[in-house]
């Protein structure tokens, strides 16, 4: 129970401080932490390097960081629906590291199991290896990438107990586990909240040794970024 707190802002009180690293779990608007998203924004706090998968859609999800004016660096794999981040990213004021997707969560997995840097062919030849160190392995050459360790990891799952074992949800579970590993100190907000015991242990995919603080997620809407469905049949037959 020493895990669990009331609020998303008490999850956060006396952690969060200008300048720092965030790594936050979710796939756009998808398996996103929003509640404790909202906390960052409602802190005030600025400067933020933010680390995510993208950055959602303007006004929801990490959007409302950038809203604020609360992000200096951003380090994404792709930030296309979100149209105030593309602007401050082309004047200047948002500096925007890309990654290659697998790259991306590769390196958040290698941060949390200890590993400083690792080698891989995606992007060799390209933009984002410019400036990385190269090596050469049976015949073919590699770039290396540096794993990831952020000062918080901000986290959405599906069900946790208060000793902080978490499982996750269909395509929340996307970004949150490799993510929840890769903080300093990693805070979770979960759908259900249950004693110790009643989680099977073989659906437990983040060990509760990663979760520091632990939070119940509201009852809200989960948005949806772009919505693609077929016309029904009996409209394209009439």
């Amino acid at each position: 129970m020493a895990k669990l707190r009331a609020t998303p802002a008490s999850a956060l009180q006396d952690i969060l401080h200008d300048g720092m690293t965030l790594a936050v779990g979710g796939f756009g608007l998808s398996g996103i932490p929003a509640d404790l998203i909202d906390a960052v924004r409602d802190s005030g706090v600025r400067d933020l390097t933010v680390v995510s998968n993208n950055m959602g859609v303007d006004g929801k999800g990490l959007g409302v960081l950038i809203e604020a004016g609360q992000v200096r660096k951003v380090v994404a794999s792709y930030v296309g629906e979100n149209r105030l981040f593309a602007e401050q990213y082309l004047s200047g004021r948002l500096e925007v590291e890309f990654t290659p997707q697998g790259t991306l969560a590769e390196r958040l997995r290698a941060g949390g199991a200890g590993i400083p840097a690792f080698y891989t062919r995606t992007g060799v030849g390209a933009v984002v290896a410019e400036g990385k160190p190269h090596e050469e392995f049976d015949g073919k050459l590699y770039v290396r990438e540096r794993g990831i360790v952020a000062d918080v990891a901000l986290v959405h799952a599906h069900t946790a107990d208060t000793d902080g074992n978490l499982s996750y949800r269909y395509t929340a579970r996307n970004f949150n586990p490799v993510v929840a590993t890769a903080g300093a100190v990693t805070i979770v907000e979960a759908e259900v909240i249950v004693e110790p015991g009643v989680l099977d242990p073989n659906h437990v995919v983040t060990p509760g040794v990663y979760v520091q603080r632990l939070v119940q997620a509201s009852n809200r809407v989960k948005d949806i970024e772009q919505r693609t469905v077929r016309p029904r049949r009996e409209a394209v037959s009439a």
